[in-house]
């Protein structure tokens, strides 16, 4: 679950940095695209640390 919302939190805020910056739109498709992935890893790390402290 914190793995999809982070793509999509990720690639919402990388999509609105490019727009402030005034870019074209593979500007805004790569801000995207790379704060998508940045945020859906820390998503992936948030949920192995939310599941392994359930464990214990």
């Amino acid at each position: 679950m914190f793995v999809l919302a982070g793509a999509i939190i990720g690639a919402i805020i990388g999509a609105t940095v490019a727009i402030r910056r005034k870019g074209r739109k593979l500007d805004i498709l790569h801000y995207a695209t790379g704060y998508g992935i940045l945020f859906t890893l820390i998503g992936l790390f948030v949920t192995i640390f939310v599941h392994r402290a359930a464990v214990m």
